[in-house]
């Protein structure tokens, strides 16, 4: 079983070899953060395990000194548990746990004014989040049809929040 964190590193490994800092580009670029917990100092962490477990190697290559960048690409064993992990990521409907959730369960002990105003700015911040991802999206009109596919999918739920949010009698759950 992978973690999602160890299953977009792999994945980017398996896409072609890579070193953690173009990782971290690829990352930043693609807007993964905003899916998966993988922060910069996190990627040396995963891909650390994922050489541990033998799903990707160090690529040979002459380094000009000690601390030179090392390219890591998968092993077969690699190819392999990155495929199994994405289809039953994909299959597979697991529970998520978004903490407005647990906010709205709570909503009756807020003051109403309170909960107006909060939900008015979780409305303000998925339209700010919704125009961040299509603007991605834009800058990227080449991008491989797997990678259209997140900016889709994150655009519409983020479309179905905001039409959730506002079709909501005003300041009520």
């Amino acid at each position: 079983m992978l973690t999602d964190a160890e299953l977009t590193v792999l994945g980017l490994v398996v896409e072609r070899p890579r070193h953690g800092y173009e990782l971290d580009e690829v990352v930043e670029e693609r807007g993964m953060r905003d899916w998966t917990a993988l922060g910069f100092s996190s990627i040396y962490y995963v891909l650390g395990k994922l050489r541990d477990r033998g799903l990707i190697a160090e690529v040979a290559a002459d380094r000009a000194h000690a601390k030179a960048k090392k390219t890591f690409t998968a092993t077969d064993a690699g190819r392999e548990a990155c495929a199994q992990a994405a289809e039953a990521a994909i299959a597979e409907l697991r529970p998520v746990h978004p903490p407005v959730l647990a906010g709205l369960a709570n909503s009756p002990v807020v003051p109403p004014e309170r909960l107006a105003s909060a939900l008015a700015r979780r409305a303000e911040a998925v339209d700010a989040r919704l125009a961040e991802v299509r603007r991605a999206a834009a800058a990227q009109p080449s991008a491989p049809s797997f990678v259209r596919a997140i900016f889709d999918y994150s655009i519409s739920r983020l479309e179905a929040e905001a039409a959730w949010l506002a079709a909501l009698p005003e300041g009520t759950p």
